[in-house]
């Protein structure tokens, strides 16, 4: 696998791997998929194109043989990190990708913009992906944030009780232990 950091003329790709993975058919290739609690789109170049302008956030890439195969949105937030929009393309998961791409985003988020935490939102009804992370080191904060009804850009709700939960894991021994290194 190859890593690196996305260019803005990938904004297009970037958006179709999101979508891919989240929403639509093609996401029921994989575990992590949305299709039952929401319709239409993830993201668009457009939105994917601001992220990338706006100072503090990057998109890392995962690539295998030449084909991009994960991508993740960072976010720096002081001592913080707001990882989103974290993909592997569907016919790729359960194969030890995410995990190795995930570590790879959070030694980014530790040892390059020196975060001590990494936080993400995940719909709580998610609860296969949520102990995914779980078994990462995150936790469940037990703070909630509401889903953004209305703004189709986050997608079409099915439900009307989506809610997002805030999963965080913490880097301190991680840091403390990569300085004696």
């Amino acid at each position: 696998m190859i890593f690196r950091f996305a260019q803005e003329t990938e904004a297009t790709q970037i958006a179709t791997l999101v979508n891919s993975a989240y929403r639509g058919e093609s996401s029921r290739q994989g575990w992590t998929t949305e299709a039952d609690l929401l319709g239409g789109q993830r993201t668009d170049p457009d939105a994917i194109l601001e992220i990338m302008k706006t100072p503090g956030n990057i998109f890392l890439l995962c690539f295998l043989d030449d084909v991009l195969i994960g991508s993740v949105h960072l976010r720096r937030e002081q001592k913080n990190c707001y990882l989103g929009m974290f993909v592997v393309k569907p016919e790729s998961q359960a194969q030890g990708v995410g995990k190795t791409f995930l570590l790879h985003a959070e030694t980014f988020a530790c040892k390059e913009w020196q975060c001590e935490t990494m936080i993400m939102t995940v719909i709580a009804l998610r609860t296969a992906l949520i102990q995914w992370y779980e078994r990462r080191g995150y936790v469940n904060t037990g703070k909630g944030v509401d889903f953004p009804y209305g703004d189709e850009r986050f997608g079409i709700p099915y439900r009307e009780d989506l809610q997002l939960c805030v999963l965080q894991k913490t880097f301190r021994e991680r840091r403390a232990h990569s300085s004696t290194d």
